[in-house]
């Protein structure tokens, strides 16, 4: 399929790019590093040779979502952010931008938005899952009332936040002791990004603004399979839906939130994922540098699904969401 358009797509910068290190065996650090340097050169061939026309870029993981301290986060996302807007302004027909954001300051992170997206043009944010902060030594959530008005901002400007994931804390990673490799994008990450999806859910955040847009990667993290659970165990028991939130949370995951194919590409964890969710939700993405584009795009093209819904999830669906006309 010709006209792609891909949103899980990372970059680093030479300050950044260490914090990827741990993700590949040490004999193939030197390709990863060299591809997420890379903007301009092998990543647009790559794009050409497999039919993607659009990449929406954001920085590695964790990067700014690790840093403590306050100041640091505000200006690595602001050097980010401002080295990402210049890559875009010299091949604005084949990258966007999504913002790094200092979330350690919901308040910065509320302006550093608005100026990407009002001044630079960006369509949106990518975050590297939970954040931390110099005086609390555990992961903060974006769930806590702190984040309101952070959301309430999102919500205004109308752009999508795009919730990536990160390991959990070594603190937190007990049950992985003796079999770390379950961490990263094996089993950590999904469990991590479906956990903090779900407080969102249930939080009652989608109550207080019905019109944010939360998009979460590699087939959903899982959560497409888990829905009915989520909200049908126990039934016979007296007290159902214990959270803050109104509604079941299905209804917030099928209003509320994007999943995109990114670094998943089976067949029928993709009709899985229709079947729960519905095609208009679900978006193409490769991963890349972590996955390669032509094993995205080859299995894409080729998945056995109805050619309207190839098209709704390959193109439509993220012109559509991030306004890309």
């Amino acid at each position: 399929m010709q006209g792609k358009v891909a949103l899980e797509e990372h970059f680093a910068l030479d300050e950044t790019v260490q914090d990827s290190a741990g993700f590949s065996p040490e004999s193939d650090w030197p390709e990863l590093k060299a591809r997420l340097l890379d903007i301009q050169d092998r990543r647009l061939r790559e794009m050409d040779a497999h039919g993607i026309e659009m990449m929406l870029l954001s920085l590695n993981a964790p990067a700014v979502q690790a840093l403590r301290q306050h100041d640091s986060a505000i200006g690595l996302s602001q050097r980010a952010n401002d080295f990402l807007a210049e890559q875009v302004r010299r091949r604005p027909d084949r990258f966007q931008g999504l913002a790094a954001l200092p979330m350690q300051d919901p308040d910065a992170a509320a302006r550093e938005l608005n100026r990407c997206v009002e001044e630079l043009g960006f369509k949106g944010a990518l975050v590297n899952g939970f954040t931390q902060v110099a005086d609390h030594d555990h992961a903060v959530y974006y769930d806590v009332p702190a984040f309101r008005p952070f959301w309430a901002e999102v919500e205004r400007l109308g752009v999508p936040f795009y919730l990536h994931p990160r390991n959990p804390l070594a603190k937190d990673a007990a049950i992985y002791e003796t079999h770390r490799w379950l961490m990263g994008p094996t089993w950590a990450f999904g469990q991590e990004t479906a956990v903090h999806a779900l407080r969102l859910m249930g939080s009652g955040l989608f109550d207080a603004h019905p019109k944010l847009q939360i998009i979460i990667g590699h087939m959903g993290e899982g959560l497409p399979y888990s829905m009915w659970r989520v909200d049908n165990h126990n039934k016979w028991m007296a007290v159902q839906n214990r959270y803050p939130a109104k509604r079941k949370i299905a209804e917030y995951f099928r209003e509320n939130f994007y999943i995109t194919a990114s670094g998943n590409f089976r067949t029928q964890t993709l009709i899985d994922a229709m079947l729960e969710i519905g095609a208009d939700r679900i978006l193409f993405s490769a991963d890349w540098p972590f996955e390669n584009i032509d094993h995205a795009s080859t299995w894409f093209d080729t998945t056995a699904i109805a050619e309207n819904d190839r098209y709704k999830i390959g193109r439509a669906n993220a012109w559509s969401l991030f306004k890309l006309g």
